[in-house]
């Protein structure tokens, strides 16, 4: 690195130990070296941070010994925060720092070049880079949170994933902080992910963080979903859609045959893609203005490509309520009575 990545990583390592407790928090100090399982914070020992300059080399230099990786602590802000700009790591780095920002410098397009930056923040590719970062929920807070939210699936689910330490900033004040998040990837109809919604939780375990905005999507949601048990590129003649990731969740818990797709907001539902060969459409239901637009437009969209729309009616607000305060077998029942016979027979569980 040269310029002030040079510089800030310089600064960052002459403070190894307390960068290594902010970013690295689940690991802990050996020696000379902070011991972690990878520069994403997981549990393990296999990476290990050099705290003070010795003769192998200066304080920050990181190398994991299982995967063979190693840099130095502006790596370590960007995969444990899940930054993407290099604008983004450098601001993070100065505020633990305590160093004032830089102000803003316009950027010159370099005349004949044909530039490939890195990925823009909320871009499709930074969505992309953050789930990769991110890893499965077996055994972690994320399937913890579901867990308590009746939530059950199976771990062959490829669109979730947790990542331990997401960087959320608040977007009145600008304060960053890092907390774990659930991961879920949108995706188009081939399986390629275009987007992705965090949802922050409370490193305790009970529930989101105490957020005013714990859950929030970036990359290119409109006409794709959160798709649940649907295999890419082949068809789908029956699926369920709505809006929250936790009420198609819930759904998928008593449904788990029948493919669903989350939209993550009223006015992605009414612009979702029909997969291939869909004939019966099922839209779960949500009671607030905004999403009965979404319904009657997804409605009307499915009625104009010659696919019959069924609206589900939870019981109780939503599908997740029903699930978790009447029980998966009375969600179950209620359903029956609102799925066309031939698919109560297809897909709700026999008994």
């Amino acid at each position: 690195m040269t310029g002030s990545a040079s510089e800030l990583a310089h600064r960052l390592g002459e403070h190894a130990e307390a960068v290594c407790r902010e970013y690295l928090s689940n690991g802990h100090r050996s020696g000379n070296y902070w011991m972690v399982g990878d520069v994403r914070n997981t549990r393990g020992r296999s990476m290990h941070v050099r705290l003070r300059a010795n003769a192998k080399g200066p304080a920050g230099r990181w190398v994991d010994e299982a995967t063979s990786e190693f840099g130095d602590l502006l790596d370590v802000i960007r995969e444990s925060c899940g930054l993407v700009d290099f604008r983004d790591i450098a601001d993070e780095a100065r505020r633990f720092l305590s160093m004032p920002l830089p102000p803003p410098q316009p950027q010159p397009q370099p005349l004949g070049a044909q530039c490939q930056p890195a990925a823009k923040r909320g871009s499709p590719e930074a969505a992309r880079r953050l789930f990769a970062m991110s890893q499965p929920i077996a055994g972690t807070l994320a399937e913890r949170y579901l867990a308590g939210r009746g939530i059950l699936l199976s771990t062959h689910e490829r669109a979730l994933r947790f990542h331990p330490g997401c960087y959320h900033r608040n977007l009145v004040t600008g304060e960053t902080q890092t907390l774990p998040a659930l991961i879920a990837a949108v995706t188009n109809l081939d399986g390629r992910i275009t987007g992705l919604q965090r949802t922050w939780l409370d490193p305790s375990g009970h529930g989101k963080a105490q957020l005013a905005d714990p859950r929030r999507s970036l990359g290119d949601i409109l006409g794709n979903g959160i798709w649940l048990g649907h295999e890419p590129g082949m068809p789908v003649p029956v699926m369920a859609a709505g809006e929250g990731f936790e009420t198609m969740a819930s759904l998928k818990v008593v449904i788990p045959a029948l493919p669903v797709a989350a939209a993550t907001s009223a006015n992605h539902l009414a612009g979702l893609t029909f997969p291939p060969g869909c004939r019966r459409l099922y839209i779960a239901a949500d009671a607030d203005a905004a999403g009965r637009h979404g319904i009657e437009r997804l409605s009307q969209r499915a009625g104009e490509a010659g696919i019959l729309a069924l609206v589900l009616q939870p019981q109780l607000g939503d599908f997740n309520d029903d699930l978790r305060h009447l029980g998966p077998a009375h969600l179950a029942a209620w359903l029956s009575d609102q799925l066309v016979p031939e698919d109560v027979r297809l897909f709700l569980p026999a008994g």
